[in-house]
């Protein structure tokens, strides 16, 4: 395996929530020598600095200042959230058996959540002697499980089957013996007394590489931590150019974006008003040369159904990143945007591929166009081809990931400067 590829397993593994995400994404940062700042302190930024912040225990934003003369901003945005169960307060319900209650998190695909074991992972509030104080917690075993019913007592299971989420998607904790232990479990991980809860279920199975030719990549999360992770690359290893570099994740795109951490906040916007007042740069004069990639994965032509792609636009797995265009502007790629993506992609030797839903299959949208009610830049939507989105186990192809990370870097290492109705790059 590809040590690039090992090291996106390794961060798909350790991301069981998208609390766990942005914790692995911030000591990365640390590791590679950035500074964190706090949005309530002053900030003093200087040239050559290299800065991360955090909101909400689950976004992340990351730039540096260059040396020298500053145009614009390069920005990408990506998120960690992924859709799911989420565990309820007051959870326990008792009977027979002690299980679990839980609901639905963003538009999952339900059925591959079935008998297979699960576990629980998060971030929870504690008291503690000076206030409230979060703190992440991931039962790292496998603990439950949400039962099928047998084809003799369900025999329409294979024919479409309507699933309620309030009787058929309730985990097993145990027998009437394990009332409270899951509690008592997660109070222990905590470290104190629990005040507040975000739970989420997580399925136990590790990212695997599988094939032929090993051309495959699978796991938990490919929506969205595929592109999380080319992005922060792509932005780790860019060379310095005139621009500011930044890398936002943000939180609750599977929802809607709307909460203090989505892409519907104010976090992206004001960070930049804070780097320009502390530059002592103009925002205005600095988003007219700014550009935003919006990443979040597209959907491959199915092995088995290619008759939902769109004959002329479907992705093929292991063909290059994808530009993601709707008429209606779910998607933000216009000739502009994507004329400046293209040539970035065409210099860094990555291949690039088009997709639009086939006309009468509409799909779902990005963080593209929330973002850019708040900072207006020319975006270009893009994602990686894969299969099975929403399901708890998706696939994409390994080289597609290594041709993120490489366009990525050469996206972050670029300064576009308005020419006209154009940009020139450099």
């Amino acid at each position: 395996m590809d040590n690039r590829t090992k090291a996106l397993c390794d961060f798909l593994d350790a991301s069981h929530s998208v609390y766990h995400a942005q914790a692995y994404l911030a000591q990365t940062l640390e590791a590679a020598g950035y500074t964190r700042l706090l949005e309530h302190q002053a900030w003093s930024l200087v040239p050559g600095g290299k800065y991360y912040l955090t909101r909400g225990g689950s976004a992340l934003l990351a730039f540096r200042v260059p040396r020298g003369e500053i145009t614009g901003f390069t920005m990408s945005a990506s998120h960690a959230d992924r859709p799911g169960f989420k565990v309820k307060e007051n959870f326990e319900l008792t009977g027979t058996y002690t299980r679990m209650a839980v609901e639905r998190y963003g538009g999952m695909l339900i059925a591959p959540w079935l008998d297979r074991p699960l576990s629980v992972a998060g971030r929870v509030t504690v008291e503690t002697e000076d206030g409230v104080r979060s703190r992440l917690v991931d039962i790292d075993r496998d603990l439950l499980l949400i039962p099928n019913v047998a084809i003799h007592m369900n025999r329409q299971a294979n024919d479409g089957y309507h699933w309620n989420p309030a009787v058929d998607t309730l985990p097993l904790i145990g027998g009437k013996e394990a009332a409270g232990k899951l509690s008592a479990l997660l109070e222990q991980a905590a470290g104190g007394k629990i005040l507040g809860q975000d739970l989420y279920l997580y399925i136990r199975q590790k990212a695997a590489v599988w094939g032929v030719d090993e051309a495959y990549i699978s796991a938990a999360g490919l929506d969205d931590l595929e592109c999380v992770w080319g992005c922060a690359q792509g932005f780790l290893h860019g060379k310095e150019s005139r621009a500011i570099p930044v890398l936002c994740v943000f939180d609750s795109e599977e929802v809607g974006s709307c909460s203090p951490q989505g892409a519907a906040s104010g976090f992206l916007e004001e960070v930049l008003g804070r780097i320009c007042a502390s530059l002592k740069l103009e925002l205005s004069r600095m988003l007219a040369q700014s550009f935003l990639v919006s990443a979040d994965n597209a959907h491959a032509i199915h092995p088995n159904h290619p008759e939902y792609a769109d004959p002329g636009n479907a992705p093929v797995m292991g063909e290059g990143i994808v530009l993601k265009f709707n008429a209606n502007l779910s998607y933000c790629t216009d000739a502009l945007s994507a004329g400046i993506f293209r040539k970035i992609c065409h210099k860094a030797g990555v291949k690039v591929q088009s997709f639009h839903n086939r006309g009468d299959l509409p799909g779902g949208s990005t963080l593209g166009h929330i973002s850019l009610a708040h900072v207006s830049v020319p975006t270009v939507d893009i994602g990686l081809a894969q299969l099975a989105m929403h399901s708890c186990y998706e696939t994409a192809a390994v080289c597609d990931e290594l041709a993120l990370e490489t366009a990525m870097a050469a996206y972050f290492g670029t300064t576009l400067e308005a020419a006209g109705d154009g940009f020139s790059l450099s």
